[in-house]
């Protein structure tokens, strides 16, 4: 649905006509919130670009890493696709793949290019991880900040009835106003935060998981590569 920009700048002037006339504790509520919701959409929005470029790119480094014969003809191309985290995954194997052959001549200690992998595929998850935990505490703290703002704007409401002596909407009607905006607030900076981190998460465990059956494939490509010892030979 298409709302006409005058509807739009008319219902954005009143919004912001009720947030002036709100009392200084509910403009300090509303502050905090709208400092949580800064933060939390510029991690929103970093994070989603950031995995989606990693997700895009380990597809493409999959494909070029199933094609190639040797280990060789990834190492050439893997900076292609940087963002991908399987590059630190398959790097974290190639150095230790080099200083195996650089001591002994050969491949003798596969567990330890397998624990090499298992390391840079935690740095990698971790990077990924970075901030996230702040979508977190948006979506746990926002809304008691929130309801903090309704309780006083309550209190302010029954304040002004006593003051008022009589039952009147005038008398109410600006701390039940503050009441309501910050209980908005509150929701409307938690609710995408929530739904953030567990889109967030999620996707992070997919790539994890991407990187666990990648470790499988490059020990196979690693053993391929290695001359097997007369004895087992026989």
């Amino acid at each position: 649905m298409h709302f006409p920009p005058v509807l739009l700048l008319f219902v954005g002037g009143e919004i912001v006509d009720l947030v002036l006339q709100t009392g200084a504790v509910a403009k300090v509520v509303l502050f905090l919130l709208i400092a949580f919701s800064v933060v939390s959409w510029a991690v929103i929005l970093s994070k989603w670009r950031l995995i989606s470029r990693a997700r895009t790119q380990s597809g493409r480094f999959v494909r070029a890493f199933r094609k190639a014969q040797r280990v060789q003809d990834v190492a050439s191309v893997a900076d292609q696709f940087r963002p991908s985290p399987l590059v630190d995954v398959f790097e974290g194997a190639v150095a230790e793949f080099k200083r195996q052959m650089g001591t002994t001549g050969g491949i003798h200690n596969l567990p330890a290019i397998q624990r090499s992998m298992q390391i840079a595929s935690s740095e990698g998850i971790t990077r990924l991880e970075r901030n996230v935990p702040w979508l977190a505490i948006t979506g746990a703290v926002t809304p008691f900040v929130g309801l903090f703002g309704t309780v006083w704007g309550i209190i302010d409401a029954f304040h002004g009835l006593g003051t008022a002596g009589a039952a009147t909407l005038r008398a109410v009607a600006p701390g039940i106003s503050e009441a309501l905006i910050t209980t908005a607030a509150g929701l409307a900076a938690a609710i995408p935060a929530v739904i953030a981190y567990n889109l967030i998460n999620g996707s992070i465990r997919e790539l994890a998981a991407r990187n666990d059956d990648f470790t499988l494939e490059m020990i196979n490509l690693v053993e391929r590569q290695t001359p097997q010892p007369a004895e087992a030979r026989r």
